[in-house]
């Protein structure tokens, strides 16, 4: 009994596909290109969570009256500050929090240009018999 019985009818073998060793480091540099952008994306979301929360804290101190403490929370203590210090300080990092979000889009887009040539380069040559689409959630 062959083996072949067994296999479905639509079913080609990819026996005709010969990869080189170019072929194949380019799909492993994909795929670091890849795992990087997931990296990434997930940087950024929590980057841009802290800027939501340091904009939240901002709108909230408005708020107070101008004589108010504001306690920080550094370390293991509280250090109570004046409303304008603890205004000009969240100003301070909401900026820092812009250009690092700024600089993460900048590297993604880096990415997504690599990725996108060697996705163009590698379905030249391997057509549908490769897969290089992220799978979504």
């Amino acid at each position: 009994m062959s083996a072949r019985k067994n296999v479905p009818a639509g079913f080609q073998s990819d026996s005709d596909v010969y990869i080189t060793y170019d072929d194949q480091l380019k799909i492993n540099k994909f795929a670091r290109q890849n795992a990087k952008m997931e990296d990434l994306k997930e940087e950024l979301k929590v980057k841009q969570n802290e800027l939501k929360n340091l904009e939240d804290a901002c709108d909230e101190i408005v708020l107070l009256d101008d004589d108010a403490k504001i306690p920080y929370y550094i370390g293991e203590v509280f250090i109570y500050k004046d409303l304008e210090t603890t205004q000009n300080y969240l100003d301070e990092i909401k900026e820092k929090k812009k250009m690092e979000i700024t600089n993460i889009e900048s590297r993604c887009a880096d990415l997504k240009n690599i990725m996108s040539e060697l996705k163009t380069q590698l379905y030249a040559k391997f057509g549908s018999r490769i897969n290089l689409e992220a799978e979504e959630d």
